[in-house]
């Protein structure tokens, strides 16, 4: 008897392993706070839709691309993007401020702790993305919109390179990606420096004025725009030539929300392809009503004559109108109209950030 229980007590087993699995697949997924099953979570674009109106987090003392004018205005490359976020949800062509977009200035060291929070919708800050903010920081990157670079810039005449900064004060921004790239790039060059990291361009421009910085260190976008503004205060000014970093910007969201995301990235992605399809802010009206190209019908969301009949209108299915891109291009023109508007006028060319057609390397996905 007992050589018969010892020969079965396998098979006992076995069978207390496949009830125990049984039951546990049988229990009820456990219930919902105050009762109830769970519930899956909205999106935050219906949050939005619900709300009508579009909080974006952004810089409010970088000219060119989010900077606080003298009557109170916050406008900029950046801006603009916000803008047309708001007019592609909301389909309307001219949204306003306080109305349908509202502007949350932040500073860097805090932008995606307030992100996470939900002080704002979506970040539109002169923002890189990098593996640990799109992984640790749970931070989703939409299309980048500016692919830039990290420089030096310092007074004419200090210095005849960066090579020559040995032992040099360098002002930096808290919370960016440019404290460790400077570390990296002077270290690499086994160079010494002091850094002076300060909370915002405000402050560095004080203590750059005072004489507690040699250099200013930041993206070249950023140092461009700053230096056409506060020459007349520091004096004559040079951006050496040096890329210290690769630095590519784009609008952010909250990691995990894939219909907000989506409507962000196709926004991004939207704008920079009706630059490629000749679409512009004075003839997306006249493109609507006949387009020239089914490329530019998807676009807008429009059907296409074909001979006597009209093919059926694209729709990517996003949760915002078919049309939302006539509206965005309406609101604030393409990629190239907006960078026209506020980059050029401050001596920043297009660089790498021309289209693939022209040498650079911004490439839209198309919509089909």
């Amino acid at each position: 008897m007992r050589e018969l229980l010892r020969r079965s007590a396998p098979l006992f087993v076995v069978l207390a392993l496949l009830a125990a699995a049984c039951t546990r697949d049988e229990e009820p997924a456990p219930a919902a706070e105050g009762g109830g099953e769970a519930q899956p979570q909205e999106s935050l674009l219906q949050t939005v839709q619900d709300r009508g109106t579009l909080r974006c987090g952004v810089n409010n003392t970088v000219p060119g691309f989010g900077f606080e004018t003298a009557e109170g205005v916050i406008e900029g490359f950046d801006i603009d993007f916000c803008k047309a976020f708001a007019a592609a949800i909301f389909a309307t062509p001219d949204p306003q401020e306080g109305e349908q977009f509202e502007l949350v200035p932040i500073d860097a060291d805090a932008r995606f702790s307030a992100l996470r929070g939900g002080e704002y919708d979506v970040l539109v800050r002169n923002t890189t993305w990098t593996t640990s903010r799109d992984g640790a920081e749970g931070i989703n990157f939409a299309h980048v919109n500016y692919y830039d670079g990290q420089a030096m810039m310092v007074r004419q005449g200090d210095f005849p390179s960066i090579d020559d900064m040995d032992g040099a004060a360098v002002c930096v921004t808290a919370g960016t990606t440019t404290e460790l790239n400077l570390a990296d790039y002077f270290g690499a060059r086994g160079m010494d420096f002091e850094p002076v990291v300060l909370e915002d361009n405000d402050q560095i421009l004080q203590a750059f004025n005072q004489g507690r910085c040699d250099g200013w260190t930041s993206d070249r976008s950023q140092l461009g725009g700053l230096k056409s503004q506060f020459e007349g205060e520091t004096g004559p000014l040079v951006i050496f030539d040096d890329v210290m970093s690769k630095e590519p910007l784009a609008p952010a969201v909250v990691d995990g929300d894939n219909d907000w995301y989506d409507v962000i990235n196709i926004v991004v992605n939207g704008l920079i392809l009706a630059e490629e399809l000749g679409v512009t802010s004075e003839t997306v009206e006249q493109e609507a009503s006949d387009p020239s190209t089914p490329g530019i019908g998807a676009l807008l969301g429009v059907p296409v004559a074909e001979g006597e009949e009209l093919g059926v209108s694209f729709d990517p299915d996003i949760g915002v109108d078919a049309t939302f891109m006539q509206h965005a291009l309406t609101a604030v023109g393409n990629y190239g109209e907006i960078f026209d508007r506020h980059l050029t006028p401050i001596d920043i060319e297009r660089g790498v950030n021309a289209l693939w057609t022209d040498g650079g390397i911004q490439y839209a996905i198309p919509f089909r």
